[in-house]
């Protein structure tokens, strides 16, 4: 609102929200202006009996008329309204008056109250009045935390209040039944909430004097609780179902009339004696409590007298209601009555006019006059006794009866007789006001039981059902009941449910989220003795209870007054109930205890109401949208008073003509007063806002005639057609429903709108334009596919019955009157008549925006949301037209192919009937027809045709030089035609329509317009490379294959999935129409019921490179392919460990066969065989060694030893000599015991089950030296295969993957740049899950990115750069360097564990990592070939040969006849590092196996000598006194050596040794023993104080000491390994001596003598 004030010039503070008051009831009253109230604007008024409440824009309340609680002012009538000082500070929302009480609501939701408190309604205890507003405290008592309650709504009555909180909770407080709550003390003075709605979304509440209403928005469908067979209070039956020869009733309208609930002994005694108590005595002389526990005989018998004979049948439209009242229809019996089984209704046939003859029979005083007390008012649209009784039926028949209650179980005849004794004059309309009729209302006999007090709820919530006054039937309501009916009605029945589920609107979630909902409920509760709870009686009810009769009514707004209560509707219709002694209903004179329609003004375009004590106002739409004012009920009397009675009951009047006032925005009712919020129209904005919101309402109310008179019952209809035309209605109806539903939200919405601020920024159709968009746009796709298939014409014949009867209704609805009469047409203007509604909405938001400066950014959105609803309309009858083009098209279309090309969807852009397109080369009497749709070409011959579809078409004019003038070239997946066109304009044409329509089909947003003007640019062409699905027909590899993914040119191009008939799939990527790239691949295996699964890499539709293929059968290969074989290096897995024959295999294949070098894995057998391989056979040299020690070393030939070999058992048996089959020894041969004994001679037999022998036993001279014994067994590997043939397959994949034919031959440039390609295409790859890649590993792809650069001479600097990037490398698997080394290491770990640990293959394992290194350093010098070759020298800089002191001699290291000094160039002093921590375990466990004997004899002694002290150690050890320590450091404090001392002396020394086992390169482990020895010199330095040479003589001992307490378990396999692995140019180094020093240590422990 500020903004409005700044952007139009007119201040309008005086303008809007002006009040004016009245005096309630004037025949012709004069509206006032509020005395002294000129400046602010009303926002809100509420008015009590005698005073009234404002809200100001400011957020300030004022209070005028009789307030009696402020002190000073008791007797007063205070005309100008003054200020509430104590709510000045805070910002009051809402304000509530009750009779005597008021109430506000401050921005933070806090509750204020004051005035009258006698029952508690101001939330103080012990306090009559309230003189100033005080804050009440409402928190629920359950929760956790104490947080206070929000509220968003109050409503006050005479003795109660109710808030309605922020989640929408009622909270209650002051005296009696109409709190809604479980208790009987009052008052209440702390606010409680209302459990018994507690959960429910309550949307409005309101109180009447001594009555409550809450509007409830319906349970979502799928939350509605399964409703109970029978009634948890009066136990009968919920429904009831009887079964005639053509129709069916079934009732549900069962309703407890246990509200309160009444003593069965004392119910026969009240039937004709009432005690007469006048209405004048006012209830408040008993005590609330009582008043609420009191009995109702007048809230149970009503008597006739209330009912207007005349009126019995009609229903709430006035429309004459036909009930069948038969024999068959039973009603349940309660439990009660034992003695009677069934009662039925009399046959008394009804005659139209609703007049009953009765037989009148005497009484029969028996146990069933107990329930004549029970019985409920008279219920229903038509008040009359016998409609209470009827049972509700909607037969399939269609014939429907009002709704009526079972209670007890009651006859007819019986209450016929009840009813019939009272005398007929009783029913005058003129004994209304009579004392004798007040008298039987108020008589009050006896106690009711409250029974529901007692903690237990009410659960009659199933009541009153009264039908939808359009007639639908409510047969298919009651899931589960069909089963008791004939079988020829369920026929009936399901056709007719087939055509009923369109029509509920599918209610969007998000609109009801936004807009106001329309599915809502009305729960009344407190006094009912005027049947203002609605629920068909005039009992009290304690609890909410649903108003079922105005289920579905789509309430928007209610309103309580003293004694009656009103509903307004989305439609604009007021229902109302309870008390009419005045008129203040506006429909006939009797009361009601059921809502029923109000007939106010002839065109009832109702959107406000309020409720007076005893009238009732309305707010209606004139002619000009400026609203009028209704008004009725009681009147001012004239002198004479007999006339009273004849204003009593007047028909509403015209209360104001409110055009000279202005546009009032609501209206209050009170007691003495009725007070009108006007606005004034400056510059045509509050009298556009009414337009809008009035035409919306009548917009609502016209599509709701539409679709109960008009789509109902096409619905409805039989034979509507095939299948899918009823499904296309369906849709249409069910748009139509949504459509229908948002636009009755809007009118409330709207409604909501105009009584508050008003502000144009709020308007639901700006700030929610798309909800309205949208659900116009898919109305309009839903309508005009309904058109494209012939729609209206097909509903022609079945419809022509009804159509042509209500010929004047549908000319009406559908705003058409030429007197040619065409049925289709009128169907036509009618269904689309929805769509002119948008040119209103772009006309009054248009009037809105010029109500604002230009500049101001209301303008800007008015003005931006007026041109889309008006390019949304453009759009939509643009689409219109398109049907009807369409349409027209199929009528000349040939029939048999109509059939097959006719969609909803799809609609005609162009056809070349007139031969302006023809087929290039095509015969001379073959007639080719090209239809253009919007979602394909279509080739069309005699006969046949073929169907393009856009997604997968391309087309581009052919080139002149080609010879076709006037070509276009169409490229589809499978084929390639070029069309003539007759001219090159037909030939532009042509083109420019299948390129749009490609496009349009390529962006599929056909449906939207282009909103804000974006589709004013088109694409010229739409792209060569997009995305589409396609299915195969001809190509032979592809036939009946899909297709999805993206394409270029006709060919699958880039990321897809292809799927077969057959059930194969690929999905990855593709290249010119093949796989090509990564993709998976799926086959699956029909015997075996699973699927082979692939997934790598693929090159030119052929499996190519490297990828993991998971076979049915439970094996696995992964390595890699060519040309869809198993070709390259691979590792396959069959079996699990518990299958039949688990084994693994890595090694090279070569069309899909072993071929080359691999190791054999057999678990089951416990061998593995490390050989050569041909064609899936064991051929060539290869070692063997099983589980139990068994080494083999020889050839096979065809999967069998065969050849000569060599044996080794565990215990060094050796078998050297000839082999015919695995483990079979045949032939000559030598076999060595392991003693040194031999055996020559022929042998034949298995190994390990008798051998026979023919030769010679050798027992070797006892002096031979021991050394020729272990020859034998260093023989070991000349059968085997050389390290470098092993693995060749690796490094040839590497090189390959360089760019390399063969090793060594490539460009090395070409080399980087594939390396670089393979790192970024795997990055790429892993992108997609992230989780592959740590952020570690990211950053080293990054750095692996440079190429290290070398110029000038070959520095030390340079090979470090080289040392590092090769580190890095290694480190990641995308590189080929790290790939290789991976695949290294997994091929190393599988030969040597497991079965491969055995001692036997130490030497093969060692120089199998020998040769690794040998070819990895050729790869590394292609690509660096500045890096010297093995074994060269890189010099030092000479600064750093400033003579460091040699360890053993004292010279200085520059000595002449030492070679140059400087760095020398090793493979295994570049490589190993990067290697041998990966290969480490395996082969140190070989170690250790290998030197198991050794090491054991070693370690005895460690442990033997280590139980010394220090100086026992020293000197056994002969070390030199001088060089034992004195004193030792721990801790940082110097301790004296003593005797006893132990494990101290050269304590760092043996610390640093201990080291030697974390680490993992022989260099690595040689700084270790260098560290050492400085660690000893500097200990020794520390005692002697003065400087030395050491001799070996004196530190051999000091070390041995060192080494014996460092106490290293596998020494000797640090040795062995350091000494095989150790690069050779050190051996004679300083390293290299001290190298051999602990290598003498290790041997001299082993053989120390211990004594």
């Amino acid at each position: 609102m500020d903004s409005k004030k700044e952007s139009s010039s007119t201040d309008q503070n005086g303008e809007r929200g002006l009040a004016y008051i009245w005096q309630a009831g004037c025949a012709c009253p004069a509206p006032e202006r509020l005395l002294g109230w000129n400046a602010k604007t009303v926002l809100q008024a509420a008015l009590g009996v005698n005073h009234g409440v404002l809200l100001s824009e400011g957020g300030e309340v004022y209070t005028f008329g009789k307030l009696p609680w402020r002190v000073g002012l008791e007797d007063a009538y205070i005309s100008c309204p003054i200020l509430e000082k104590t709510l000045s500070g805070q910002h009051i929302t809402i304000v509530a008056a009750g009779s005597f009480h008021c109430g506000a609501v401050a921005e933070d939701g806090v509750v204020y109250m004051w005035g009258e408190n006698s029952s508690g309604q101001c939330a103080v205890a012990s306090q009559t009045t309230v003189p100033e507003p005080t804050p009440v405290s409402i928190s629920d008592s359950e929760a956790s935390n104490l947080l206070p309650i929000r509220i968003l709504q109050l409503a006050c009555g005479e003795e109660h209040t109710l808030a309605l909180s922020l989640n929408r909770e009622i909270w209650a407080w002051g005296s009696g039944c109409q709190l809604g709550l479980i208790t009987n003390t009052f008052p209440v003075t702390k606010p409680q909430k209302v459990e018994y709605l507690a959960g429910r979304v309550v949307l409005q509440i309101a109180c009447g004097a001594y009555h409550s209403l809450a509007l409830v928005q319906c349970l979502p469908t799928q939350d509605v609780k399964p409703i109970p067979e029978r009634c948890n209070h009066c136990s009968q039956l919920l429904i009831t179902m009887t079964d005639k020869e053509d129709h069916v009733i079934i009732s549900d309208s069962h309703c407890c009339p246990l509200g309160v609930v009444l003593a069965d002994s004392q119910a026969e005694n009240h039937l004709n004696c009432f005690s007469v108590e006048t209405l004048g005595e006012k209830s408040t002389t008993s005590s609330q409590n009582e008043d609420c526990q009191k009995t109702a005989t007048e809230d149970q018998v009503l008597m006739a007298t209330e009912y207007n004979a005349g009126n019995v049948f009609s229903n709430s439209d006035g429309q004459e209601d036909h009930c069948i009242l038969s024999p068959g229809n039973i009603l349940a019996t309660a439990k009660t009555a034992p003695k009677q089984d069934h009662m039925s209704l009399p046959d008394h046939s009804l005659n139209d006019s609703g007049e009953k003859q009765i037989d009148s029979q005497p009484e029969q005083h028996s146990q069933e006059e107990n329930f004549i007390a029970c019985l409920p008012s008279p219920s229903g649209p038509g008040t009359s006794a016998l409609n209470s009784l009827v049972v509700s039926c909607a037969s399939a028949v269609g014939v429907r009866v009002a709704a009526t209650y079972e209670a007890g179980a009651l006859s007819l005849k019986k209450v016929m007789n009840f009813y019939g004794t009272i005398p007929s004059d009783a029913v005058s309309p003129s004994s209304g006001g009579s004392p004798a009729l007040d008298s039987l209302k108020d008589s009050r006999e006896e106690q009711v039981k409250l029974e529901s007090m007692q903690g237990k709820k009410s659960s009659s919530l199933v009541d009153i059902r009264e039908e939808e006054s359009e007639g639908i039937s409510r047969r298919l309501s009651l899931p589960g009941l069909l089963s008791q009916v004939s079988p020829r009605l369920l026929r009936k029945v399901g056709r007719a449910r087939m055509r009923t589920v369109a029509l509920t609107p599918t209610y969007s979630g998000e609109a009801d989220a936004l807009l106001p909902s329309l599915r809502t409920e009305v729960w009344s509760w407190g006094k009912g003795k005027e049947g203002q709870l609605g629920h068909g009686d005039i009992l009290p009810r304690l609890q909410p209870l649903c108003v079922k009769s105005l289920d579905g009514k789509e309430v928007i707004q209610l309103s309580a007054g003293g004694h009656h209560s009103l509903a307004l509707t989305a439609k604009s219709q007021v229902y109302s109930w309870g008390s009419n002694s005045f008129g203040q209903l506006s429909h006939l004179s009797s009361p009601t205890t059921v809502p029923r329609l109000a007939k106010v003004c002839s065109d009832s375009n109702i959107w406000n109401i309020a409720a007076g004590p005893d009238y009732s106002l309305f707010l209606i739409d004139g002619d000009d949208f400026q609203p009028l004012l209704y008004y009725s009920g009681q009147q001012e009397k004239g002198k004479d008073d007999s006339s009273s009675e004849e204003f009593c009951f007047k028909s509403p009047t015209l209360l104001l003509d409110c055009s000279k006032l202005g546009y009032i925005s609501s209206v209050a009712a009170g007691g003495s007063n009725c007070l009108a919020l006007v606005d004034k129209n400056i510059m045509g904005y509050i009298a556009s806002l009414h337009e809008l919101a009035s035409t919306e309402r009548q917009f609502y109310s016209k599509l709701s005639s539409i679709k109960s008179q008009v789509l109902r019952p096409l619905l409805g209809l039989d034979n509507l057609g095939a299948p899918s035309t009823v499904q296309l209605l369906q849709e249409v109806a069910s748009k139509f429903s949504k459509l229908c539903y948002l636009i009755g939200q809007h009118g409330a919405s709207l409604t909501g709108f105009l009584q508050g601020l008003k502000e144009a920024k709020n308007l639901a159709i700006l700030k929610h334009s798309s909800l309205f968009l949208e659900s116009y746009t898919e109305y309009c796709t839903s309508l005009t596919n309904f058109l494209v298939m012939g729609g209206f014409a097909l509903l022609a014949k079945p419809a022509v019955d009804f159509l042509s009867k209500n010929q004047a209704l549908l000319q009406d609805l559908s705003e058409t009157n030429e007197e040619t009469f065409q049925l289709v047409e009128v169907l036509n203007a009618l269904f689309f008549l929805p769509l002119r509604r948008l040119y209103n909405y772009a006309r009054v938001l248009l009037k809105l925006a010029t109500c604002f400066e230009v500049t101001s950014p209301e303008y800007q959105s008015l003005q931006d949301s007026s041109s889309c609803y008006e390019a949304l309309a453009v759009h939509l009858s643009r689409k219109r037209k398109e049907a009807e083009y369409t349409l027209g098209f199929w009528k000349t279309f040939p029939g048999k192919m109509t059939d097959s090309l006719r969609k909803p969807e799809r609609r005609l852009i162009c056809e070349s009937s007139n031969r302006a397109l023809s087929l290039q080369h095509a015969g001379r009497f073959s007639v080719n027809w090209f239809i253009l749709f919007n979602d394909a070409l279509v080739h069309a011959q005699f006969s046949t045709h073929h169907i393009f579809s856009l997604s997968t078409l391309w087309v581009e004019p052919v080139s002149e030089e080609s010879g076709n003038m006037n070509g276009l070239r169409v490229t589809t997946p499978e084929e390639q035609f070029i069309l003539i066109a007759s001219t090159p304009q037909e030939k532009t044409k042509w083109l420019r329509a299948i390129s749009q329509a490609v496009d349009q089909a390529l962006k599929g947003t056909s449906d939207l317009p282009p909103y804000a003007g974006s589709g004013s640019i088109q694409r010229q062409e739409p792209p060569i490379s997009r995305s589409a699905k396609y299915t195969f027909y001809k190509d032979p590899r592809l036939k009946d294959a899909i297709y999805d993914g993206r394409w270029l040119s006709g060919k699958p191009h880039g990321r897809g999935v292809l799927k077969w008939a057959d059930g194969r799939m690929y999905s990855g990527m593709f290249r010119n129409g093949l796989e090509d790239g990564h993709g998976e691949y799926t086959v699956p295996n029909k015997i075996l019921k699973k699927n082979d699964h692939y997934v790598g890499y693929w090159k030119e539709g052929k499996m190519c490179g490297h990828g993991t293929y998971n076979y049915a059968t439970g094996e696995v290969y992964e390595g890699s392919f060519q040309d869809n074989m198993r070709h390259g290096h691979g590792l396959l897995r069959s079996g699990k460990l518990t299958s039949t024959s688990p084994s693994m295999f890595i090694g090279q294949w070569m069309m899909d066969k072993k071929t080359g070098y691999g190791v054999f894995d057999d678990i089951t057998r416990g061998e593995k065989y490390m050989g050569m391989w041909q064609d899936d056979l064991c051929q060539g040299n290869s070692v063997v060694v099983t589980q139990f020690g068994l080494y083999y070393e020889g050839a096979f030939n065809n999967n069998k030893m065969m050849g000569s070999g060599v044996l080794l058992s565990e215990d060094d048996t050796v078998y050297e000599g000839e082999f015919s089959d695995n483990w079979t020894l045949n032939g000559k041969g030598t076999l060595t015991l392991p003693n040194g004994d031999t055996i020559e001679g022929s042998f034949s037999g298995e190994w390990g089950s008798g051998i026979k022998i023919t030769g010679t036993y050798f027992k070797p001279a006892l002096y031979d030296p021991e050394k020729e014994r272990p020859k034998r067994l260093r023989k070991l590997g000349n059968l085997a295969v050389p390290a470098d043939e092993k693995w060749k397959a690796v490094f040839d994949e590497c090189w390959h993957q360089l760019g390399c034919e063969q090793a060594g031959q490539g460009d090395r440039w070409k080399a980087w740049d594939n390396i670089a390609v393979a790192l970024t295409t795997n990055r790429r790859q892993h992108r997609d899950s992230p989780e592959m890649l740590s952020r570690s590993h990211t950053q080293t792809l990054e750095s692996l990115e440079f190429i290290p650069q070398h110029v000038g001479t070959f520095s030390l600097e340079k090979y470090d750069s080289i040392k590092k990037y090769l580190i890095k490398a290694c480190d990641t698997p995308l590189h080929p360097l790290g790939k290789l080394v991976e695949t290294l290491v997994a091929v190393y770990r599988m030969t040597y564990v497991g079965v491969g640990a055995n001692r036997r293959l130490l030497q093969e394992a060692v120089r199998e990592i020998k040769s690794y290194l040998k070819r990895i350093f050729q790869l590394v010098r292609f690509l660096f070939p500045d890096l010297p070759e093995e074994g060269s020298t890189i010099p030092f800089l000479l600064i750093e040969t400033k003579g460091r002191r040699s360890f053993c001699s004292g010279r200085s290291d520059s000595r002449p006849d030492s070679p140059e000094p400087g760095y020398v160039v090793t493979s295994s002093g570049l490589l190993l590092p990067v290697l041998l921590p990966r290969l480490y375990p395996p082969l140190f466990m070989l170690y250790a196996l290998d030197n198991e004997r050794e090491e054991d004899v070693y370690w005895e002694c460690v442990l033997r000598l280590n139980k010394q002290p220090d100086t026992a150690l020293l000197s056994f050890l002969g070390v030199q006194t001088k060089f034992w320590p004195t004193t030792t450091s721990v801790l940082g404090e110097n301790k004296k050596v003593l005797p006893s001392t132990k494990n101290a002396c050269f304590a760092s020394a043996v610390e640093c040794l201990q080291q030697i086992s974390t680490t993992f390169t022989p260099a690595d482990k040689l700084k270790v023993i260098q560290q050492t020895f400085e660690e000893i010199s500097q200990n020794v330095l520390e005692n002697l104080h003065e400087d030395f040479l050491w001799s070996m003589d004196d530190l051999f001992p000091v070390f041995l000491y060192v080494v014996l307490r460092a106490r290293i378990r596998n020494l000797g396999s640090e040795v062995h390994l350091i000494e095989d692995l150790m690069d050779p140019f050190l051996q004679h180094g300083e390293q290299g001596i001290m190298f051999t020093t602990l290598k003498a240590c290790y041997y001299q422990i082993q053989h120390e003598k211990l004594t």
